[in-house]
């Protein structure tokens, strides 16, 4: 069961990428260091739900 989602940064919540994970072996959510062209720096993005 593949399911796709938005990570969104934490810093200044704007949402940049688009992911998609197996739900059945990963269950939680996805918290993954990315660049964020609003802030110009790499922050950490998280999934949205």
């Amino acid at each position: 069961m593949r399911v796709e989602f938005v990570l969104r940064c934490t810093e200044c919540s704007n949402e940049n990428y688009y992911m998609s994970k197996n739900k059945t072996t990963h269950p939680d959510r996805v918290e993954v260091k990315k660049f964020c062209k609003k802030c110009n720096k790499q922050t950490a993005h998280k999934e949205k739900k």
